[in-house]
């Protein structure tokens, strides 16, 4: 008989990652129509170095011109839309598991970053934004004269 070691986080870990995911669905199903973004969201991760914070984003089965990347005011704005391809005659669909349709994510964006600057490429359907951050401004001294 084989003894396995129980892990109760990772159980919980995986618990809460499935009612995460059975929440997000129902939702989206629900409030479909009602949603500014659509029926989906692409993972993103998020990740700061001392003079940028970049955005990776999956976005697989788009095009370039089908993403739009804009900023208003201090949100950043990444928007487009995942068609399902149609059917050919000797294809059918058995099984559908990916998410399709129109998405929509928005960012704030912190005082740091210089909007101006902001710069973003896709290759391999991945999405990639570089936020570089302003200089810092470093603090004037004062010089007290004598009189």
């Amino acid at each position: 008989m084989v003894h396995v070691k129980w892990e109760p986080f990772r159980d919980l870990m995986r618990m809460q990652d499935r009612m995460t995911r059975l929440f997000d669905e129902t939702l989206s199903r629900i409030f479909k129509e009602e949603m500014p973004g659509g029926g989906w969201s692409p993972p993103v991760d998020i990740i700061e170095r001392e003079r940028e914070v970049i955005l990776k984003m999956d976005l697989p089965e788009l095009n370039q011109d089908e993403i739009e990347i804009k900023v208003e005011e201090n949100t950043l704005i990444i928007q487009g839309n995942r068609k399902l391809l149609k059917e050919v005659e000797d294809e059918r669909y058995i099984q559908i598991e990916r998410p399709y349709g129109p998405f929509r994510k928005t960012f704030t964006l912190p005082r740091i970053i210089d909007q101006e600057e902001i710069k973003a490429s896709y290759k391999d359907g991945m999405l990639k934004i570089i936020l570089p951050k302003k200089p810092e401004v470093q603090p004037k001294q004062i010089l007290i004269e004598t009189s």
